[in-house]
């Protein structure tokens, strides 16, 4: 398989019932491993289910596991990294997109070291209208504590200096 390094790529956001979510353009590949898809953007354009359009405020690189439940959002602010984990499916590489199943519960990791566990109401609704399995259920929870577990041990990818790092290759290479 060809690596998609330093290519520019879409990320899109699905639901369990395969409803396209969220679509992130203009993402450029930093990594891609067997682990894990790096990218990085700048005011990326995100475009809603919904058609509602914006575009992301800080830079961002993107950590998208191939194997775990779970992706990553790292904001460069400025008073530090702030990362936002989607519990998600393992991202997989399809018809020229990065793509992945978004499970709505989500975790926060502030600048300061605190988290928080959010939407957690949207996933209860969304398990059971959309008929989440027991086995994905505790798929989904495993991974919570997976990730809280990573963030207490500064596994990657909630290790700071490592996402400034890979901001900096994206610039280098784009001659940001």
């Amino acid at each position: 398989m060809n690596s998609l390094e330093k290519k520019w790529i879409i990320i899109q956001a699905y639901k369990h019932n395969e409803e396209l979510h969220r679509q992130w353009t203009h993402s450029y590949v930093l990594r891609d491993d067997e682990d894990y898809f790096v990218l990085a953007s700048i005011r990326a354009a995100v475009v809603e289910s919904d058609g509602r359009k914006w575009h992301t405020k800080e830079p961002a690189i993107f950590v998208l596991s191939k194997k775990n439940w779970f992706n990553v959002i790292a904001m460069l602010k400025e008073n530090g990294v702030c990362y936002y984990v989607n519990i998600a499916s393992p991202a997989i590489f399809d018809k020229n997109f990065i793509k992945y199943i978004d499970y709505d519960l989500d975790i926060k990791l502030y600048e300061d070291g605190t988290t928080r566990l959010l939407d957690v109401s949207e996933y209860k609704k969304h398990a059971d209208e959309q008929g989440y399995s027991e086995d994905i259920r505790e798929i989904l929870q495993r991974s919570v504590d997976k990730v809280y577990n990573m963030i207490n041990k500064k596994e990657f990818p909630f290790v700071d200096e490592e996402i400034l790092n890979y901001y900096k290759k994206f610039e280098s290479e784009t001659n940001r």
